[in-house]
């Protein structure tokens, strides 16, 4: 079984803290809460006083949804894989080998830089990532995370003796007068 290098998954803290879904749905928690709790004590109770515990849950319904969809991927990185976890009730294990990526891209707004957080998306010859990149969303530690996995695909590239060539088919044009 291969050493374990790295562990880790989308993470809910980090989405609060580090974009403007996640302030948003703060904002409408808080609203919702302080809101119920100033509409209960008016006399008498407005007709209106049942939006804020609607905005108090549909802020709880959006976090929980967030939370376990970031509880059913788990990501692994070994000397030699890329290993995702995924599932709740039916769990799946799909593995990208290391020195089969051929590119790695991070993406992370002002916010997300604030925050620590970022999107990677890789892109491999893997069949995991052929119609698609893999997106990883909301990563903690996106920069060496990132850098720790490019690290590790140029040494599997060197142990399994790998280059990488890319082929570019240009489109001829038709002769023409």
């Amino acid at each position: 079984m291969p050493q374990i290098i790295d562990r880790f998954r989308s993470s809910t803290a980090g989405w609060l803290r580090g974009s403007l879904a996640g302030w948003g749905t703060v904002l409408l928690i808080v609203i919702g809460l302080l809101g119920s709790f100033w509409a209960l004590a008016q006399r008498p109770v407005g007709a209106w006083a049942w939006l804020f515990p609607l905005g108090l849950v549909a802020g709880a319904v959006i976090l929980a949804a967030k939370w376990i969809g970031n509880l059913a991927t788990t990501y692994e990185l070994t000397d030699d894989r890329l290993i995702l976890h995924r599932g709740v009730l039916m769990k799946s294990i799909d593995e990208i080998e290391l020195y089969r990526i051929k590119d790695i891209r991070i993406d992370f707004s002002i916010i997300n830089q604030l925050a620590d957080l970022g999107t990677i998306s890789i892109t491999s010859s893997d069949e995991t990532t052929r119609a698609a990149p893999l997106v990883l969303r909301d990563i903690t530690q996106a920069r060496a995370r990132r850098e720790r996995l490019r690290e590790l695909i140029e040494a599997a590239r060197r142990r399994r003796g790998v280059r990488e060539f890319d082929m570019v088919r240009e489109e001829l044009g038709e002769p023409g007068g």
